[in-house]
């Protein structure tokens, strides 16, 4: 699966998607990662990607016009991508909305910046997206938000499908994994479950089933 992003800072992007599971998805052939630079994108000596809002009002918006362009130039090497704008007012993003972007074969990502964005760059995406109800400075944590949790259901990413399955809001479901814990088995005063410790899978299973978090 092949992603691309589009932002005005590339660099902040270089730690996170180098690391861990996504490095190691990149490196085994499973997922592309393509960061673009709007500056890029732009006509004039200065790179401007930004301008004041007609009728005024605070802070700054991004133009339409790299952003149309950087995405004519990423579509014209492939069919069928499916564009995101990351936008605070965007659809709310979960785990069922990332199973069924991982059916894409490729999405690009517009990270805002500023203020936001022309209205009309909208006309030019498939889905608007947000992570959630809160102010952040731009579109780059979202992007890679979404990209990892999109990834995990990609196939070979994740180690093993149970550990997939078994996931916090795994297979549609609205509950939170089961407490876990691991050596040592006491620790200041507190002392992991007893079930846990017999070897019983059954009575593990019925255990962690009625402890689930909702």
């Amino acid at each position: 699966m092949k992603f691309d992003i589009i932002t005005i800072f590339p660099h902040i992007f270089d730690s996170y998607l180098n690391e861990s599971i996504l490095k190691r998805a990149q490196k085994k052939g499973l997922i592309k990662i393509k960061v673009h630079n709007l500056r890029d994108y732009t006509d004039n000596k200065h790179k401007t990607v930004d301008d004041r809002p007609y009728g005024g009002g605070p802070g700054m918006l991004l133009k339409v016009e790299p952003i149309y362009k950087a995405l004519k130039s990423i579509k014209s090497s492939t069919k069928g991508a499916k564009i995101i704008l990351l936008d605070p007012a965007g659809k709310k993003f979960d785990q069922k909305m990332a199973k069924k972007l991982s059916k894409q074969d490729r999405l690009i990502f517009i990270c805002g910046r500023y203020e936001g964005f022309d209205e009309r760059v909208k006309k030019f995406v498939d889905e608007s997206i947000s992570i959630g109800d809160y102010v952040l400075s731009g579109g780059e944590l979202p992007a890679m938000v979404i990209l990892e949790a999109v990834s995990r259901h990609l196939p070979g990413v994740i180690g093993h499908e149970q550990a997939l399955d078994e996931e916090t809001f795994s297979k549609d479901k609205d509950y939170i994994e089961y407490p876990q814990y691991t050596r040592p088995e006491f620790f200041k005063n507190m002392k992991v479950p007893q079930v846990l410790l017999g070897g019983n899978h059954q009575k593990i299973k019925e255990w962690r089933g009625k402890h689930r978090k909702k």
